[in-house]
C-alpha cells in the first residue's frame, strides 16, 4: 500500500473508532438510551440541562419518573413550551411517559432534565454520571458527555448551521 494511502486508511480507521468511542447506547429492559449530553456551563452557574434520546422497542409505555447524580442536588424532568406566545418551563411531576414503538428526544427548547444545585460547573469534554429512574425499566445509570457551551447537540450531530 503506498504511504498516503496507509494514512488515509489510518485516519478513516480513528474517525470511526473515535466516533464509537463517543457514541453511547444504554439498554435498560425495552428502552434504548442513546446520545446523553449536556452543555458546559459557566463557574457560578447552579443549573444545566440534560439531553438525551429514549427509544421504547417494547409492548408496553414506561415513563421516566426521576433522576440523581453526584453533581447536582436534585434532577428533575421539565418541559419547556411556547404559551400565547410565551416560552414557559415546567417540571413534569408525573414523569415523562415514553409509548411503545415510539421515540422520545430530550433537546434544548423542549423536554429535558434540569440538574439542580450543581456542585461543581460542567466542562467541555466531562464525562458526568447521572442515574435516571424509570418505572418499569427502574433505575439506568449513565453519563453526560459535556459538549460547549452553546451546543445544541452532541458533536458530530449539531444541525444548527454554526461551526
Amino acid at each position: 500500500m503506498k504511504p498516503v494511502l496507509q494514512v488515509f486508511a489510518f485516519a478513516a480507521l480513528f474517525a470511526v473508532l473515535s466516533a464509537s468511542a463517543h457514541a453511547q447506547e444504554i439498554k435498560a429492559g425495552d428502552l434504548v438510551i442513546t446520545q446523553p449530553w449536556s452543555r458546559a456551563t459557566p463557574g457560578g452557574a447552579k443549573i444545566a440541562g440534560g439531553f438525551l434520546t429514549i427509544e421504547n422497542k417494547g409492548a408496553a409505555p414506561d415513563r421516566l419518573i426521576g433522576g440523581s447524580g453526584d453533581i447536582a442536588g436534585k434532577v428533575e424532568i421539565h418541559e419547556m413550551a411556547m404559551n400565547n406566545g410565551v416560552m414557559t418551563m415546567r417540571p413534569l411531576d408525573k414523569g415523562l411517559a415514553i409509548e411503545p414503538g415510539k421515540t422520545v428526544k430530550l433537546a434544548p427548547g423542549g423536554y429535558h432534565l434540569m440538574l439542580m444545585d450543581l456542585k461543581n460547573p460542567l466542562k467541555q469534554g466531562d464525562m458526568v454520571p447521572l442515574t435516571l429512574e424509570f418505572e418499569k425499566a427502574g433505575k439506568v445509570t449513565l453519563s453526560l458527555n459535556v459538549q460547549g457551551v452553546g451546543a445544541q447537540a452532541p458533536s458530530g450531530h449539531d444541525h444548527s448551521g454554526k461551526k
